[in-house]
């Protein structure tokens, strides 16, 4: 096992650990940190195919940090649960379906045109640019004029608030958009209190990133890859990296909320999506993935929507005859 290529996998589980649960966007993080570090090119004939099942795994490991975080609160079973605790979390499930289905109906027709059109450097640059100000303008009217917290808590939502969630869902098929800030920022809209809409927003992600996992995961085997011992320490030390770091930033972002905004993080995007736009136009290797070389970087193919992995596979998939 290599030790330099070991490190930059810590790190890479570093930065999905953090990265994947503020709304701050993965994407634009993990595009940076794959130009910086061009580890495929160390993992031999390979590479590609496993670094691609790579990132997704260690996605698996940071869903396992939400899973462990909210196990009791989304675990309608149990002795000691009375009925109507159970008949609430069933609600919750129901609400966390249908808030998955408009993004993964969508994703399936516009896959290729999203994968052709969508899935560059400047892409992410932009929409890391324009929904940081997004954010910083939404708290200067919530600290201006205040809104009104219609929803306190998950349990009150209803169907109406889990469909719109998951209409504006749709619009993190566009990379850097960031699945967590889009949907924490339409719930605060629609009257959700700060900590509803980010739990909510940890609860979506476990079915598509479970999915995506057990799909990329199959497809990757299905064609025949083999991992080599050094592969597989890798792969777990990542996912385990990622799982570790998702805990506590998990932890942390839920205590942040109870006292402050998200002006910081909308702060922050803007800073970074013009960093990476002087980048884009100022480095040659930046500049050239454009448009219509969306297949040179498979952060852009994997971190556009996790549910693209889901329902493309299910798309594409077809036995052996």
């Amino acid at each position: 096992m290599d030790f330099l290529l070991l490190l930059e996998i810590v790190l890479f589980g570093i930065v999905e650990g953090i990265t994947e649960w503020l709304p701050i966007s993965s994407t634009g993080h993990m595009i940076l940190l794959e130009e910086l570090l061009p580890i495929k090119e160390q993992l031999g004939s390979n590479g590609e195919a496993f670094w691609e099942f790579f990132l997704v795994f260690i996605q698996f490991g940071a869903i396992l940090a939400v899973i462990f975080n909210f196990f009791h609160e989304l675990w309608p079973f149990g002795k000691k649960k009375a009925k109507e605790q159970k008949n609430s979390i069933w609600k919750i499930w129901l609400y966390i379906i249908i808030a998955c289905l408009p993004a993964a109906i969508i994703g399936v027709f516009l896959d290729d045109l999203l994968n052709k059109y969508l899935y560059n450097f400047l892409t992410v640059s932009l929409t890391l640019l324009i929904y940081g100000i997004f954010f910083v303008v939404f708290e200067l009217l919530y600290k201006r004029k205040g809104f009104s917290t219609r929803f306190p808590t998950v349990e009150n939502f209803n169907w109406k608030v889990a469909l719109i969630i998951g209409i504006t869902q749709t619009l993190a098929l566009i990379p850097g958009t960031s699945r967590s800030g889009v949907t924490i920022l339409i719930a605060l809209l629609l009257g959700c209190s700060r900590e509803a809409s980010a739990k909510f927003s940890f609860y979506v992600s476990i079915p598509i990133m479970i999915g995506a996992t057990l799909l990329k995961g199959f497809n990757f085997f299905y064609e025949g890859n083999v991992m080599s011992g050094a592969e597989w320490g890798y792969l777990f030390i990542g996912a385990f990296i990622a799982f570790f770091v998702s805990l506590l930033v998990i932890r942390f972002f839920m205590k942040f909320l109870k006292n402050h905004s998200f002006l910081g993080f909308g702060i922050y995007r803007i800073v970074f999506g013009i960093v990476l736009l002087i980048l884009f136009f100022s480095l040659p290797s930046f500049h050239s993935l454009s448009p219509e070389a969306s297949n040179l970087s498979s952060s852009f193919q994997l971190n556009l929507s996790y549910l693209r992995v889901v329902f493309t596979n299910f798309k594409n998939f077809a036995l052996p005859s």
